[in-house]
């Protein structure tokens, strides 16, 4: 089993969610932020979901407040934008940090994987995206300005891998 295949989180019912349960899938994880200029981008997330879901991608948001303290509402209400505002239907975890000393796990295993431009390793704004292969590799890190429509030749190409 590889190392992102043993990471668990907490979704955003506070619920366990064990990344055993992607094995298999290509993954496409990135930290949200419903106030965020680069907001719109929850719809292309969701056209990525519908489109490749059940060919074998996984979409995990991770609400984060870290930049511009563009999302601060509380759990439950971070659902209830998600789901409602920007009608998404993918997985949404617990909000949280993905730089400083309480950085979620799942961060740090991403940034030791794949560093971003010029080798900086930790995450620089909202809706910066990571793309996991079907066996637990990080492959590619993407910063906030790539649409995730952009992904779709990427993401093509890993879900035909065997």
């Amino acid at each position: 089993m590889s190392a992102f295949h043993k990471l668990t989180t907490l979704d955003s019912r506070s619920q366990l969610y064990s990344f055993d349960s992607l094995k298999g899938k290509v993954v496409l994880v990135v930290n949200v932020a419903s106030l965020c200029g680069f907001s719109h981008q929850y719809d292309d997330l969701e056209k990525l979901y519908q489109k490749y879901h059940s060919k074998g991608l996984e979409i995990l948001a991770f609400p984060c407040n870290q930049f511009g303290g563009q999302e601060p509402e509380d759990a439950d209400a971070l659902e209830r934008v998600i789901r409602d505002k920007f009608n998404c239907t993918f997985p949404i975890m617990r909000k949280c940090t993905v730089n400083g000393d309480d950085t979620n796990p799942v961060y740090i295993y991403l940034k030791s994987q794949k560093r971003g431009h010029l080798g900086f390793e930790g995450i620089r704004w909202n809706f910066e995206k990571f793309l996991i292969d079907k066996n637990g590799n990080v492959r590619h890190r993407y910063v906030s300005g790539v649409s995730p429509l952009q992904l779709q030749p990427v993401i093509e190409s890993l879900l035909g891998e065997a």
